[in-house]
């Protein structure tokens, strides 16, 4: 008796529920850290009521400026991250969620979970690296 063991190429309704839901709460977060940032960056150019423009010491300005540029790249790089969790949503929706662009193998759970937004298997991924 020949037995054919079909190689799984797509996630079921079920996990893919799992790893919407998992998405979902990442972005929420990614969202709420950006809104955040966004508006300590704002309140730091807003000069307010503070009168202090005549006795601003260069170490301070440069300091500021530094943490400004911190903040911006840390927005920028959530920003990123926000939309790469949408569009794993998408590929949710449209059923190519977990399978790798390069290979067309179905990315193993393990590594979905941890990175959701994958869209390579590792051994794809360290094949590029090279």
């Amino acid at each position: 008796m020949n037995t054919i063991v079909e190689e799984k190429t797509r996630y079921s309704e079920e996990e893919l529920k799992e790893f919407e839901v998992l998405i979902t709460n990442k972005l929420e977060d990614a969202r709420g850290e950006l809104n955040y940032i966004r508006e300590a960056l704002h309140k730091r150019n807003d000069p307010g009521t503070d009168v202090t423009a005549g006795s601003s010491k260069p170490m301070e300005d440069g300091a500021d400026t530094s943490e400004k540029e911190s903040m911006s790249q840390l927005a920028a790089r959530l920003q990123k991250f926000a939309t790469q969790l949408e569009n794993a949503l998408i590929r949710i929706k449209n059923g190519t969620y977990g399978v790798c662009i390069d290979t067309g193998k179905l990315i193993p759970k393990e590594r979905l979970r941890a990175v959701p937004h994958t869209q390579q298997t590792i051994e794809a991924k360290l094949m590029k690296q090279r």
